[in-house]
């Protein structure tokens, strides 16, 4: 949406880059256009991509921010809404309305519990879904518009109306799931038909992977689709979307560069941005010549793009971790319109790429991996085996005390026979048995495979220790060196058929 530049950026010489401080609902900011001086052009052009995206067959989320305007609190300028009606377009403070309840920590919070704030928002929404065709939206700090007499009610008339509306209610809903006001952290709690920004999914992988006691149980959820948070209910895997990194944070290079922020270029003395990343720069801060080092970031982004792809649920990539994009340890560059933020793509780390493509590809390919419903757990209908299984690396599966536990080292398999779910055309899906083999531990594991039934062995499609693995195969019950800090997935395959090269290889020549 049109936009203004906050005042104490200008000051500093700085810029809005995230455009998140809207002033027009209903106009696209012509700073995408090719000429800003014509908001005609803005609008044309917009149909255009969205157009051109459709041909291609790309859909288009829209990024939306509601939760607060560009008019801030009382130090604000006054613009619009303030001048025509401040107590019914804003939450004001009971105690003295000249200042206002800040839900989102940018100054104001609109009051949609006034049915004429609900009509512009509604409003605003139709104008994007019916005339300039996008496909769904993306609510920043969703809970901000659920606020009814200050509380965030999950019944409130915000999600009544779309839920009714015949055009809104058949798009994509998407939810940032929090705020920063009492009671905001929302995870789990929207309603049938939203999906969400899967923050403990994000925090779950994060700590994995950097050494922290995440204890099996909750990583297994994570993997899964997180049915603890949105099985009971009524809603699917789909409704995760799973995330390490979004453009609020650090990047994934950074994240396995850094063990703090470094915001000193926002001019706040580095006191802006998160302080719980947890990240792990693998023994250095920031850039630095060991080899040793370098190798071990190259490793663990390999690591969480693979986790990401590997799990149930809708995985979000953010621009640019794909190839190593950078922003120097800024977790916050809302405000860094330049080189520190914009995609390098000749600086593009093309192992990295390489790989990255390579793991879609296998995502892509995998129905086990794209599931509509939840694991049972459990063998179904006389299968074998179920249709997810936990091991350690002793081959024996988790025993109720060891799911409580933290396990550095445990792997998943997933029953592609076991699917239980019919295509578009009713036939039922079927695909590959997956076993993914993880270690956050700092040393290799010789890993017991589990069985693969008669005339089967386990075939290597990646390892992130070993880019170059040649093709092998494994038969249950032998043991795996799966090396430390590493992913490793096998397909089973019948024991006489011809070895393929690896995925990675055949995909995308060796990373």
């Amino acid at each position: 949406h049109y936009h203004l530049d906050d005042r104490h950026l200008l000051d500093k010489g700085l810029k809005n880059y995230w455009g998140y401080n809207t002033l027009g609902f209903f106009a696209p900011d012509p700073q995408y256009s090719s000429d800003p001086r014509d908001p005609a052009a803005a609008v044309r052009e917009f149909k255009s991509m969205v157009r051109s995206l459709h041909a291609a067959g790309i859909e288009v989320i829209l990024d939306v921010v509601y939760n607060h305007t560009a008019e801030g609190n009382q130090m604000g300028p006054t613009l619009s809404w303030r001048g025509l009606d401040n107590p019914s377009y804003y939450f004001l403070s009971p105690e003295n309305p000249r200042y206002y309840m800040d839900f989102t920590g940018c100054g104001n919070s609109p009051n949609m519990a006034h049915p004429k704030v609900l009509q512009l928002v509604m409003d605003s929404l139709r104008y994007w879904a019916t005339e300039m065709h996008v496909d769904g939206f993306r609510f920043d700090l969703a809970p901000t518009l659920a606020r009814e007499l200050l509380e965030v009610d999950k019944l409130g008339s915000f999600f009544d109306i779309i839920h009714q509306d015949p055009v809104l209610s058949q798009l994509k809903l998407i939810a940032e799931p929090w705020d920063v006001g009492p009671g905001g952290y929302m995870v789990g709690n929207f309603p049938v038909g939203w999906t969400e920004w899967n923050g403990e999914y994000r925090d779950s992988v994060r700590g994995f992977w950097a050494g922290q006691d995440v204890p099996a149980k909750t990583l297994a959820y994570r993997l899964t689709g997180s049915g603890d948070l949105y099985e009971q209910t009524g809603r699917k895997p789909y409704a995760s979307i799973n995330f390490v990194t979004c453009h609020d944070g650090f990047t994934l290079r950074d994240l396995v560069s850094y063990n703090e922020k470094h915001n000193e270029a926002n001019g706040e003395n580095n006191n802006d941005g998160h302080n719980d990343n947890r990240s792990w720069n693998c023994g250095a801060e920031g850039p630095t010549d060991d080899a040793t080092v370098n190798a071990l970031r190259a490793r663990q982004q390999r690591n969480l793009f693979a986790t990401l792809l590997l799990s149930q649920g809708v995985p979000m990539v953010l621009a640019g971790d794909e190839f190593g994009q950078t922003q120097n340890g800024n977790n916050n560059a809302y405000c860094q319109d330049n080189e520190l933020t914009w995609l390098d793509w000749e600086r593009a780390d093309k192992g990295l790429l390489s790989f990255a493509r390579a793991v879609a590809q296998v995502w892509r390919g995998q129905p086990v991996l794209k599931r509509r419903t939840f694991f049972q757990e459990r063998p179904i209908r006389g299968e074998g085996v179920a249709d997810v299984s936990w091991f350690l690396p002793t081959g024996a599966e988790l025993s109720d005390a060891e799911w409580g536990q933290p396990q550095k080292c445990l792997g998943m398999r997933l029953a592609g026979d076991c699917i239980r779910e019919v295509d578009e055309r009713g036939e039922p899906i079927r695909g590959d048995t997956l076993l993914v083999l993880l270690n956050a531990g700092a040393e290799g594991v010789p890993f017991a495979l589990p069985g693969t039934g008669p005339g089967r062995v386990w075939e290597l499609l990646f390892d992130t220790a070993d880019d170059a693995a040649p093709a092998s195969a494994h038969a249950g019950g032998s043991k795996y060196e799966l090396k430390d800090h590493a992913v490793a997935v096998l397909r089973t395959r019948p024991e006489q058929a011809p070895a393929e090269e690896p995925a990675l290889q055949r995909t995308a020549g060796a990373v």
